[in-house]
Order: structure tokens, then sequence, then C-alpha cells
């Protein structure tokens, strides 16, 4: 079959041929039908030989969903042919966390080795991708692939990252979303979804603000030194309730720092190496919570699925080949993705949507 792999660090992705995998007892093979992009991947990509965790030649992708293509012995809980999404952040299947479907959380799982598809395990930017049990597969329902691929990380992360501020996004609040890109844009959809808040999006790019309006931002801002300010003037002075950082680079997590209200929330989502100083005298008004959320649990993912198959939330994406992968990486990290980009694996040639 083949796949897009990460083989020497520093060098591009390559689409190579490698066997289709074979499930053993408790794992299910899937036929990749579609498969996301994401900036962490270009994170990983970019990070130097003596830091680097994992063990190559590694297939990347983690957002994926597919057919289920063959059965383990034992296996029982999915059907062949049935359209599932995998989720991605695997644990260890027993500790409390897991129990409650937050693997996202398993204090165990780096302990024992256990890594997410594409970041780490091999992943879904391939034709086949092996699933190591089928509590990680979430059924489709009839959603369109094309959009289900992005939700499995795109969506739920700001999904999971929303549902922890909602008790602050009352009538009369305003939230900022910092980054109007694949994550970001899912983000103000479900801000619109699940809240009566005020939304204000935040980028650099003007093609992207477009983007932020059409899918529902009540006020989009250029980020610039001026933003926080602005912001300000937007909320009379007080600042927003929850900023959402999908950047998390220094000069965006300063505007998050500068528009903050008071016991307000800055949640960081982005990779972009900045930090965020936190304490007394720190540049955060007071009672202000700092997160960083990583991805979402199991059942968040079936909320997220929800929501779209009811039109509440919509992937906007640009379709790619599996031999076009390499160059869609290279326009995801020159910024010239709106939305998310999806790879067909299957696919000889993309179809838009």
């Amino acid at each position: 079959m083949k796949a897009l792999q990460y083989r020497r660090v520093g060098h591009a992705p390559e689409v190579v041929e490698v066997p289709v995998p074979e499930p053993g007892p408790g794992q299910v093979l899937l036929k990749v039908t579609a498969a996301g992009l994401c900036h962490s991947d270009l994170a990983v990509m970019g990070w130097p030989e003596e830091q680097f965790p994992y063990a190559l030649p590694m297939t990347l992708g983690h957002e994926g969903v597919g057919t289920v293509a063959a059965l383990g012995a034992g296996v029982t809980a999915v059907t062949e042919g049935e359209a599932v999404a995998v989720y991605g952040p695997w644990g260890c299947g027993r500790c409390h966390q897991c129990a409650e479907g937050k693997e996202n959380r398993c204090p165990r799982a780096a302990g024992l080795g256990i890594l997410p598809p594409g970041l780490g395990s091999p992943g879904a930017l391939a034709e086949y991708v092996l699933v190591d049990s089928p509590r990680h597969l979430v059924p489709l329902n009839g959603l369109d692939p094309v959009q289900a691929a992005p939700l499995t990380d795109a969506g739920l992360t700001p999904y999971h990252a929303i549902r922890g501020s909602l008790p602050k996004l009352l009538p009369g609040s305003t939230t900022v979303v910092i980054g109007v890109g694949g994550l970001g844009h899912l983000a103000v959809q479900l801000l619109r979804a699940l809240t009566p808040a005020r939304v204000v999006a935040l980028d650099v790019s003007k093609e992207k603000l477009e983007l932020a309006r059409e899918v529902g931002a009540h006020e989009t801002l250029l980020s610039d030194g001026e933003a926080a300010a602005r912001i300000r003037g937007l909320t009379g002075g007080t600042g927003a309730q929850v900023v959402l950082d999908f950047v998390g680079a220094e000069a965006t997590l300063a505007v998050a720092a500068a528009s903050v209200a008071v016991a307000g929330d800055v949640t960081v989502v982005g990779l972009g190496g900045g930090t965020l100083a936190v304490g007394f005298g720190g540049g955060l008004p007071f009672e202000v919570s700092a997160s960083f959320p990583y991805w979402g649990s199991r059942t968040e993912l079936m909320e997220v699925l929800e929501l779209a198959g009811r039109g509440l939330v919509s992937s906007h994406v640009e379709t790619f080949t599996l031999e076009q992968a390499p160059e869609a990486y290279e326009r995801l990290h020159a910024g010239e993705i709106d939305g998310r980009a999806v790879v067909l694996p299957h696919a000889s040639s993309p179809h838009a949507l």
C-alpha cells in the first residue's frame, strides 16, 4: 500500500510503498477514506534530531476516518464495512481517566509506550491504518468522511477547550479566537452553536478573516499590535471573558494576555512556541485561569460528530491525493490553506468541496 512517511529528520515526507498491516487479536484494520493534515505535524517535522522522540520512518496522519476492512481475533464491537472515525489520543484503557473516556488525560500512556496514530504510531496518511482497539472507533452515522476527518482533532480540540469555559460564556460575554485556520474556523462555529457569546476573530490574513465572517464571527480584527486595544474598545474596556489562542506564538500570547478580562480564561491551543507568564506581576489580570488543552475525550468526539451531523459545524476543506500530500504540507506551512487540508488516500484526483 502507499503511505506518506516522515523518514529523515529535516527532510520532507515521502510517499512510499509499505506492506498492508494485518490486525492482531483485538485490533481493527481500516481502509482510510480521508485523513486531515495538521500544523502539529509541521511542528513535529520541525524538531531537531537530538530532540526527536519517535522512531523513523513514521507514517503521518492523526486525523483519520475509514471503513472497517478486517477484524482481529476477538473483535465484535464493529463490523466489516462500517464507516468510523479514529479517536486519536490512545490511553491504557484501565485507569480512571480512560474509564471515563478521557484517554487524552491518561497518566500511564507515555510510560507504557502507547502513542497516537501519526504521532509515534503508524498514522492515517496511508491506504490502510491499524487501530489498536475498537474502543478508539466512533461511528460516522452517515457523515461525509471528508467533513468528518478534520473533526477528530481540529473539531475535537476546540470543542474540548470551549466546554471548559462554558460557564463564562454567558449573554453579554465576549470570546476571542486568535488564528482562523484549521482549528480556529471550527472554533468560531462551535462557539456560535454552543454559546450566546460575541465572537471576535483575529488573524494576520485578510482571507482567513473573511472565512471567519462566513462561518459566524461577529467581529474580525487584524492580529497586530493594536488588536488588544481594539478588543478593549469593543468590550467597553473590560476585555474578553475567554481568549482562545490557536497560534501560541509570543506575539499572539501577548495579545491574549492584554485582552483577557479579570477572572477570564486564556486557553492556549497552538504550538507556536511562545510562553505565557502566569502569576502576580506576570501581566495577566487578577484571577485569570490559563489552560493548555490536549485533544478531548471519546464522548466529546461523539458530540462533535453529532453537531456536524445536525449541520451546526462544517469543515472548510481543500482535498488532495496521497501523492499530493507533500505539496499540501508545503502549502500549509506557507499559510496557503484556508480551513483544513484533507487527503483522500484512494483517490486518483482530488475533488473540490
